[in-house]
Protein backbone atom coordinates (compact mmCIF):
# COMPACT_ATOMS: atom_id res chain seq x y z
CA UNK A 1 0.00 0.00 0.00
CA UNK A 2 1.34 3.31 -1.37
CA UNK A 3 0.27 6.74 1.61
CA UNK A 4 -0.36 9.05 -1.26
CA UNK A 5 -0.20 13.27 -0.89
CA UNK A 6 2.83 14.96 0.37
CA UNK A 7 4.98 11.61 1.74
CA UNK A 8 3.75 10.06 -1.44
CA UNK A 9 6.97 8.37 -2.01
CA UNK A 10 6.39 6.75 1.49
CA UNK A 11 5.45 2.51 1.13
CA UNK A 12 3.25 1.08 3.56
CA UNK A 13 4.08 -2.40 4.96
CA UNK A 14 0.95 -4.56 4.48
CA UNK A 15 -1.13 -4.88 7.75
CA UNK A 16 -0.07 -8.55 8.48
CA UNK A 17 3.89 -7.68 8.66
CA UNK A 18 2.97 -5.63 11.98
CA UNK A 19 3.01 -9.21 13.70
CA UNK A 20 5.51 -9.39 16.07
CA UNK A 21 7.24 -12.14 14.71
CA UNK A 22 6.87 -11.04 11.21
CA UNK A 23 7.48 -7.08 12.02
CA UNK A 24 10.81 -7.36 14.51
CA UNK A 25 12.34 -10.00 11.73
CA UNK A 26 12.26 -7.47 9.03
CA UNK A 27 13.91 -4.74 11.21
CA UNK A 28 17.08 -3.61 9.39
CA UNK A 29 19.66 -2.56 11.75
CA UNK A 30 21.89 -0.74 9.20
CA UNK A 31 18.67 1.22 8.40
CA UNK A 32 18.36 2.26 12.51
CA UNK A 33 22.17 3.01 12.99
CA UNK A 34 21.72 5.28 9.98
CA UNK A 35 18.61 7.00 11.69
CA UNK A 36 20.38 7.32 14.82
CA UNK A 37 23.86 8.19 13.28
CA UNK A 38 21.84 10.99 11.75
CA UNK A 39 19.87 12.75 14.55
CA UNK A 40 22.90 12.14 16.89
CA UNK A 41 25.03 13.89 14.89
CA UNK A 42 22.68 17.22 14.51
CA UNK A 43 21.89 16.96 18.23
CA UNK A 44 25.30 17.00 18.70
CA UNK A 45 26.22 20.38 16.64
CA UNK A 46 23.71 22.38 18.62
CA UNK A 47 25.52 20.74 21.79
CA UNK A 48 28.53 22.20 21.12
CA UNK A 49 26.94 25.46 20.07
CA UNK A 50 24.98 25.27 23.64
CA UNK A 51 28.68 25.33 24.95
CA UNK A 52 28.81 28.75 23.33
CA UNK A 53 25.83 29.94 24.24
CA UNK A 54 24.88 29.08 27.67
CA UNK A 55 27.54 30.73 29.21
CA UNK A 56 26.92 34.11 27.52
CA UNK A 57 23.08 34.05 28.54
CA UNK A 58 23.15 35.12 32.13
CA UNK A 59 26.21 37.77 31.62
CA UNK A 60 26.79 39.24 28.00
CA UNK A 61 23.32 38.64 26.43
CA UNK A 62 21.33 39.27 29.62
CA UNK A 63 22.85 43.22 29.27
CA UNK A 64 22.80 44.41 25.44
CA UNK A 65 19.65 46.02 24.19
CA UNK A 66 17.03 43.36 22.74
CA UNK A 67 13.66 44.42 20.38
CA UNK A 68 10.38 43.53 22.22
CA UNK A 69 9.77 40.69 19.80
CA UNK A 70 12.66 38.72 21.47
CA UNK A 71 11.51 35.21 22.68
CA UNK A 72 11.84 34.57 26.20
CA UNK A 73 15.11 32.48 27.21
CA UNK A 74 13.91 29.14 27.70
CA UNK A 75 12.19 28.86 24.21
CA UNK A 76 15.00 28.29 22.11
CA UNK A 77 16.36 25.14 23.66
CA UNK A 78 13.34 23.18 23.15
CA UNK A 79 12.69 25.49 19.69
CA UNK A 80 16.54 23.92 18.45
CA UNK A 81 16.34 20.42 20.20
CA UNK A 82 13.13 20.18 17.86
CA UNK A 83 14.57 21.62 14.88
CA UNK A 84 17.63 19.25 14.79
CA UNK A 85 15.54 16.33 15.49
CA UNK A 86 13.67 17.11 11.94
CA UNK A 87 17.42 18.03 10.05
CA UNK A 88 18.46 14.43 11.30
CA UNK A 89 15.39 13.07 9.99
CA UNK A 90 15.35 15.17 7.26
CA UNK A 91 18.90 13.76 6.42
CA UNK A 92 18.32 10.44 7.28
CA UNK A 93 15.78 10.25 4.17
CA UNK A 94 18.18 11.40 1.86
CA UNK A 95 21.27 9.78 2.99
CA UNK A 96 18.58 6.20 2.81
CA UNK A 97 18.46 7.44 -1.32
CA UNK A 98 21.98 6.01 -1.59
CA UNK A 99 25.63 7.48 -1.34
CA UNK A 100 26.35 6.15 -4.76
CA UNK A 101 23.91 8.71 -6.40
CA UNK A 102 25.59 11.50 -7.03
CA UNK A 103 22.51 14.13 -5.93
CA UNK A 104 22.66 12.94 -2.73
CA UNK A 105 26.04 13.41 -1.93
CA UNK A 106 26.05 17.14 -3.23
CA UNK A 107 22.74 17.17 -0.87
CA UNK A 108 24.32 16.06 2.18
CA UNK A 109 27.37 18.41 1.93
CA UNK A 110 25.61 21.18 1.51
CA UNK A 111 23.76 20.02 4.62
CA UNK A 112 27.16 19.37 6.66
CA UNK A 113 27.97 22.72 5.38
CA UNK A 114 24.72 24.48 6.52
CA UNK A 115 24.87 22.62 9.65
CA UNK A 116 29.04 23.77 10.09
CA UNK A 117 27.83 27.26 9.61
CA UNK A 118 24.77 26.81 11.88
CA UNK A 119 27.39 25.97 14.80
CA UNK A 120 29.78 28.85 13.89
CA UNK A 121 27.14 31.34 14.23
CA UNK A 122 26.50 30.75 17.81
CA UNK A 123 30.41 31.05 18.63
CA UNK A 124 30.10 34.49 16.09
CA UNK A 125 27.33 35.94 18.09
CA UNK A 126 27.81 34.49 21.23
CA UNK A 127 31.09 33.44 21.89
CA UNK A 128 33.15 36.91 20.35
CA UNK A 129 29.57 38.51 21.51
CA UNK A 130 29.54 39.91 17.79
CA UNK A 131 25.71 40.54 16.90
CA UNK A 132 27.29 41.91 13.77
CA UNK A 133 29.89 39.62 12.45
CA UNK A 134 27.06 37.15 13.59
CA UNK A 135 24.15 38.68 11.18
CA UNK A 136 26.38 38.38 8.15
CA UNK A 137 26.92 34.64 8.73
CA UNK A 138 23.56 34.13 9.16
CA UNK A 139 22.52 35.33 5.65
CA UNK A 140 25.36 32.97 4.48
CA UNK A 141 23.49 30.20 6.52
CA UNK A 142 20.47 31.29 5.42
CA UNK A 143 20.91 30.96 1.48
CA UNK A 144 22.73 27.27 2.17
CA UNK A 145 19.52 26.03 4.00
CA UNK A 146 17.45 26.74 1.06
CA UNK A 147 20.30 25.34 -1.46
CA UNK A 148 19.95 22.36 1.23
CA UNK A 149 15.81 22.32 1.05
CA UNK A 150 15.57 22.30 -2.52
CA UNK A 151 18.28 19.57 -3.04
CA UNK A 152 16.35 17.91 -0.60
CA UNK A 153 13.18 18.15 -2.43
CA UNK A 154 14.08 16.93 -5.31
CA UNK A 155 15.23 13.59 -3.78
CA UNK A 156 12.52 13.48 -1.10
CA UNK A 157 9.59 15.88 -0.79
CA UNK A 158 9.26 14.66 2.95
CA UNK A 159 12.78 15.77 3.43
CA UNK A 160 12.70 18.64 2.07
CA UNK A 161 9.43 19.77 3.87
CA UNK A 162 11.19 18.57 7.35
CA UNK A 163 13.44 21.79 6.39
CA UNK A 164 11.30 24.38 6.20
CA UNK A 165 10.44 24.84 10.05
CA UNK A 166 14.20 24.89 9.98
CA UNK A 167 14.71 27.99 7.33
CA UNK A 168 11.21 29.79 8.94
CA UNK A 169 13.14 29.77 12.16
CA UNK A 170 16.38 31.27 10.99
CA UNK A 171 14.35 33.27 8.85
CA UNK A 172 13.40 35.15 12.39
CA UNK A 173 16.40 34.39 13.83
CA UNK A 174 18.11 36.55 11.45
CA UNK A 175 15.48 39.41 11.50
CA UNK A 176 15.94 39.18 15.44
CA UNK A 177 19.90 39.47 14.99
CA UNK A 178 19.80 42.24 12.79
CA UNK A 179 17.81 44.16 15.08
CA UNK A 180 19.81 43.46 17.98
CA UNK A 181 23.20 44.46 16.08
CA UNK A 182 21.17 47.64 15.34
CA UNK A 183 20.14 48.36 18.78
CA UNK A 184 23.53 48.09 20.03
CA UNK A 185 25.88 49.57 17.54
Amino acid sequence: MIWEGLAGEVTLPPLNSFKRENFLGKVNMSRIVKFLIAILVCQIVGAIGSLFTVPSIPTWYATIEKPGFTPPNWVFAPVWTTLFVLMGISAYLIWEKGLERKEVRIALSIFVIQLVLNLFWSFLFFQLQSPLYAFFEIIVLWFLILLTTINFFKISKVAGFLLVPYILWVSFAAILNFSIAKLNF
